[in-house]
């Protein structure tokens, strides 16, 4: 009944190494190909040489399996509901039609528009010394009002953040206004390459005609398109929740609620429609009941991000906590999770072992010396898993 131990795993590049991967006691590797273009063809040849590099040392050591890809990014013509979608549809599908190929099921993506996850802080230094991902809403608020400054963003801050966030302004050095900026602008995970605000500004000015009820309209479709294909492939898709929950930049997020979720689910109804249930991405959320929300739609959940985010004084800002210290209710949310594999078990249901990963991780001990993409440092989703691992020993055998 316990889940498949896996971790993120960015390519040749990533300062974190699979034999790294391998002792912290993962038997998969999560990893996509972040040099093909959004929007190409993942070719059968490209999947394999990857898969080859994740199973090189098979024959020597315990063995690593290439088990979900994150992320087969979904192209920006896709959620702004463009003609041309259609050429990247197809484009999506002949590259699930190609993983499928290589023995790959799982596929996690997500329908964030321009940006993936938004922080406003890499570093931030936590009471033990390591250090966090942040985001803090008015020095997000400086960045879009002072940097970016984007036309009409006063009407998304209330009048006293605005004003706050233009004295702390005022006050910030070029270096330290650069540094929020590059933070703000991170592209994907696994770049370290930030946008610039012209073509970023443009980027969000294609966007002017998408309002909520718009993007939806293109997710439900897209996956309309997408998911039954997956279906008859063996394939899962699953979708990774906004992160964070919430709009931002005046850009909407459709799916960051259990409402959100639900109408996703609804609009197309095979197996294949799937979620990524991050933890991290919908606990920023007072009002997302996590246990409540896994118990609801496990039987759609294929894959698992494990980790949580602490509120503070002001609700509207947080932080990556430890694994186990934060707003999450980790042992109830372990539970669901080993209940719902206890019933795919009994059920004989093939994937009866949901993949998971710990996801983000402080970055600490000889990390803190060293290059690591953001999140992503070894040693922190090292502790992370050793805690989960722990964890979810306690309640299976809690259930004998």
């Amino acid at each position: 009944m316990k889940t498949i131990h896996t971790m993120r795993w960015f390519g040749p590049n990533d300062p974190v190494s699979l034999m790294d991967i391998r002792q912290a006691g993962c038997t998969g590797v999560v990893s996509a190909l972040h040099q093909v273009p959004v929007g190409e063809i993942w070719t059968v040849k490209a999947i394999n040489e990857r898969k080859a590099v994740i199973e090189a040392e098979n024959h020597t050591y315990s063995k690593l399996e290439w088990l979900v890809v994150e992320s087969l990014p979904v192209h920006e013509h896709i959620k702004k509901g463009l003609p041309s979608r259609e050429l990247f549809i197809e484009n999506y599908k002949i590259s699930l039609q190609n993983l499928a190929a290589c023995g790959i099921k799982i596929i996690c993506y997500n329908f964030m528009p321009v940006l993936d996850w938004s922080r406003t802080n890499l570093n931030y230094e936590m009471p033990d010394g390591s250090r966090a991902l942040r985001f803090v809403w008015e020095d997000f608020a400086v960045f879009d009002l002072c940097i970016l400054k984007r036309p009409g963003s006063e009407k998304d801050y209330a009048p006293e953040v605005a004003a706050s966030a233009r004295e702390k302004f005022d006050l910030m050095t070029p270096e330290e206004i650069k540094t929020l900026s590059d933070t703000a602008l991170l592209g994907l995970p696994g770049s370290e390459e930030a946008f610039d605000l012209k073509t970023f500004q443009g980027l969000l000015d294609d966007y002017y005609y998408v309002g909520d009820k718009e993007l939806r309209a293109h997710l439900y479709y897209f996956i309309s398109q997408v998911a039954p294909v997956a279906e008859e492939l063996g394939l899962k898709l699953c979708i990774h929740p906004d992160d964070p929950p919430f709009p931002l930049l005046g850009l909407p997020r459709v799916v960051s609620t259990e409402t959100d979720l639900e109408q996703l689910m609804n609009a197309c109804r095979v197996n294949a429609n799937g979620i990524t249930f991050c933890t991290g991405s919908l606990g920023v959320r007072p009002d997302n009941d996590l246990p409540a929300m896994f118990r609801k739609f496990a039987e759609r959940v294929h894959f698992i991000h494990l980790r949580t985010t602490k509120r503070e004084e002001n609700p509207a800002n947080f932080h990556e906590a430890a694994h186990l210290d934060g707003d999450v209710d980790m042992y109830e949310v372990m539970k669901a999770i080993v209940e719902e594999q206890k019933l795919r078990t009994d059920t004989g249901r093939p994937d009866f072992a949901i993949p998971m990963r710990p996801d983000h991780g402080h970055q600490m001990l000889d990390d803190l010396h060293k290059k690591n993409y953001p999140g992503y440092s070894a040693i922190g989703r090292l502790k992370g898993l050793a805690e989960l691992r722990g964890l979810e020993m306690a309640v299976i055998r809690s259930f004998y």
